[in-house]
């Protein structure tokens, strides 16, 4: 009886996973599209064509979960990762590790995001490494959690560190945002000049307790690429209020305005014929 149950739930899995990989055509493809590389759409809503794979380890930094193969972006990403981690090297900082960037041809998940569709956003771990790690390591190596966000505080893994690597990566000109915890931006309010620009940089999100999510400006040269909204005057300190209270408060008694439905935005016809290509199993 055990093995029949055993059984029946493996064929359950299979089945899900199957109807899932079905509706997300984008997992399914392993190789990026040929030709030069072209960030097309938005964010959220877009495509990668000639993306290239980020070296899993390199000066400076570690790939952790190869085994997603979400770690292909545009050029423009990989030369950032690499410059950034180069500069917190010579800053002394130890490797740190990159997560999820975007897959071979960009596209939308199944799971864990809505953006990172065009290569051009990246998730870096506040956990960092002076290990080489091994391919157990980069596969099963976990984060560490900074934030306690019921009581909108800080845990007590948060160190200068953490700062030093937000302020440098928002310093870059490349670097469109970066997406953290509502705790984390109330820590750089808190301890920093209210009129450095690159705290403007650092926007308040849901989640990104484990991790920063750097998002690059669309190149110059990538005319398929539509650029975000552009940031608001000020540095963002004044939004933590409504954070606070959406984090802290029961629901009954938040002050959120209600959702607008999000007008259907068809993906960009050039991604349409990325997903029809034909191209070689890895």
């Amino acid at each position: 009886m055990l093995e029949r149950f055993k059984l029946v739930i493996s064929l359950s899995v299979m089945v899900n996973i199957s109807v899932m990989a079905a509706s997300h055509p984008w997992e399914q493809i392993n190789s990026p599209s040929h030709g030069s590389p072209n960030a097309i759409g938005t964010y959220n809503q877009g495509c990668l064509a000639g993306g290239q794979p980020l070296a899993l380890t390199g000066e400076g930094y570690r790939v952790v979960h190869p085994e997603r193969r979400r770690n292909y972006g545009h050029p423009s990403l990989l030369g950032f990762i690499q410059d950034y981690a180069k500069t917190l090297k010579a800053k002394g900082l130890q490797n740190i590790l990159i997560a999820d960037m975007s897959m071979p041809r960009g596209g939308s998940f199944s799971h864990g995001h809505r953006s990172h569709q065009i290569g051009l956003d990246v998730d870096i771990w506040f956990k960092t490494t002076t290990d080489k790690l091994t391919p157990s390591q980069q596969t099963n190596l976990r984060p560490i959690n900074l934030v306690d966000s019921k009581n909108f505080r800080l845990e007590s893994a948060w160190s200068s560190t953490h700062q030093q690597m937000l302020k440098i990566a928002a310093q870059d000109p490349r670097v469109a945002r970066i997406f953290v915890n509502p705790v984390i931006k109330q820590q750089l309010c808190t301890h920093t000049q209210a009129k450095q620009h690159w705290l403007a940089k650092i926007r308040p999100w849901w989640g990104h307790t484990k991790h920063m999510h750097i998002r690059l400006h669309c190149p110059i040269d990538q005319p398929l690429c539509q650029e975000q909204t552009a940031l608001a005057e000020g540095n963002g300190c004044q939004d933590l209020v409504w954070w606070k209270q959406q984090l802290t408060q029961p629901a009954t008694l938040r002050n959120t305005p209600p959702a607008k439905p999000k007008p259907k935005v068809d993906l960009p016809a050039p991604c349409a014929q990325l997903l029809a290509r034909p191209e070689t199993k890895a």
